[in-house]
């Protein structure tokens, strides 16, 4: 996966997949050859996604990962394993370099979108550099934080869309802030599943709206979007993060084989 172009000229959007956080690996190996699968028998092409941990979580007590060396390296024998790239979260500077021996994509949090270090850092890594637009920034907004990274030297950047905060504990999706972010020339992503979390519980705990997965994923097919961005785990309600907006895996193609449909249709 060296090159951007690759997906998005594809007939297919192509699917950034995967559990919220590495559990374990005997639990990631599952899941990946589950998505595989699937990716493979509808041609659509995938980059597995697990988080190697979890700086950003609303209570101190929350999990954040089995160990940052442990995670990414089964994020690579998932790699080793089923030939698919792989795509994990980075947090501060220092982690760029760690997580690129690992994976072929790093994402670059909402919250994070404009920390001009972190991108920096990112870029220079020459790896492929998701960017997560933040919940409290236009669409238009996002031209620049492609920028910086452009700037330092790496073209590969792909803008995600996962919501936009509305009021204190909902997030909402303004479709036409896919179209706005494919003009500056990226590959765009709809994260799926986080733009139906339901931030800032008062039991501390983020809740979800995933009976709108379908809803928010046909969208964005039709709406043209690049990729999708879609948590997945055997069972959302014990995951140790993010159970509440995580579509469960047995459902998983059934969901993109009604999206491959879509995409049929709004090509022809």
């Amino acid at each position: 996966m060296s090159n951007l172009n690759d997906f998005r000229n594809n007939e297919n959007f192509f699917l950034m997949a995967g559990p919220c956080v590495i559990e374990g690996e005997e639990m990631a190996l599952q899941i990946a050859e589950r998505i595989v699968s699937i990716t493979q028998k509808l041609n659509i092409p995938l980059i597995f996604k697990g988080s190697y941990r979890k700086a950003n979580r609303s209570r101190l007590d929350s999990f954040t990962g089995i160990g940052d060396e442990k995670a990414l390296k089964i994020l690579q024998k998932v790699n080793a394993t089923f030939g698919v790239p792989t795509v994990t979260d980075i947090h501060e500077t220092t982690e760029a370099a760690m997580a690129a021996a690992y994976v072929d994509v790093l994402q670059i949090p909402a919250f994070l979108c404009r920390q001009t270090d972190l991108l920096v850092a990112a870029a220079h890594t020459g790896k492929i550099v998701n960017i997560k637009k933040g919940q409290f920034l236009s669409p238009e907004a996002m031209q620049f934080a492609a920028q910086k990274v452009v700037d330092a030297g790496n073209k590969q950047v792909m803008l995600t869309e996962r919501g936009t905060t509305f009021g204190y504990t909902d997030l909402v999706v303004d479709y036409r802030g896919l179209p706005t972010m494919q003009a500056f020339g990226f590959p765009v992503v709809m994260d799926v599943t986080h733009s139906l979390q339901q931030p800032n519980q008062t039991s501390g705990v983020t809740g979800g709206l995933p009976q709108l997965i379908e809803t928010i994923a046909k969208a964005a097919v039709a709406v043209g979007a690049d990729g999708l961005f879609i948590e997945t785990h055997p069972d959302p309600h014990s995951a140790k993060s993010d159970g509440a907006n995580m579509l469960p895996l047995d459902q998983l193609e059934g969901l993109l084989t009604k999206l491959v449909r879509i995409r049929q249709a709004i090509r022809k």
